[in-house]
């Protein structure tokens, strides 16, 4: 089900599957907000954040010495750089967002406790990049599949968040899709 008329283009199909899981309608009926495709972007970086955290927590039964030690040398560093490079993809997807609902520099520098000309120094390259609808490397396909497909980008996060629902409240049949404009 992918749209390429740069709306979300399958306004009112379900998934197909008869889960029920799926929004009835899609929320963009026609262009998705700028804003929007902003805080869908963050999301996903976010699923991904925690993706990458959950593969950190098992200890695999070959993964460990008998006293303890890795027997691959570097391979928890190197998840725990994968996961540092996804919280910054998020800090970055979090100040994109911020800044198109209107954030000033100076509000994102007090946030992150930095002055605000170096928050702008470091974080304006990615505005601009997503203002300008920049072309994304092949490995961050989700920009281009937001920016393709948004309603259907939305109910895929849907999915995802209520397959790890946690039961500690109700996250409703739309916990991503049902938010947006």
């Amino acid at each position: 089900m992918t749209d390429t008329t740069g709306g979300a283009g399958d306004e009112g199909e379900g998934d197909g599957e008869g889960e029920g899981t799926r929004a009835a309608a899609t929320p963009y009926p026609g262009r998705c907000p700028e804003a929007a495709r902003a805080r869908l972007l963050l999301a996903y970086e976010a699923y991904e954040l925690c993706e990458l955290a959950r593969t950190a927590v098992p200890v695999g039964p070959h993964e460990l010495r008998r006293d303890g030690t890795p027997r691959v040398p570097g391979a928890a560093l190197a998840d725990a750089a994968h996961l540092l490079a996804a919280a910054r993809r998020l800090l970055e997807a979090a100040v994109v967002y911020e800044r198109l609902g209107g954030a000033a520099w100076q509000l994102v520098g007090d946030v992150l406790d930095v002055p605000a000309h170096t928050a702008s120094e470091r974080y304006a390259p990615a505005e601009a990049r997503f203002r300008a609808g920049a072309p994304e490397a092949p490995d961050r396909w989700w920009r281009a599949h937001v920016r393709r497909a948004p309603g259907e980008a939305a109910r895929d996060l849907d999915d995802w968040v209520l397959r790890h629902a946690d039961g500690d409240a109700d996250p409703g049949p739309a916990p991503v899709s049902g938010g947006l404009p």
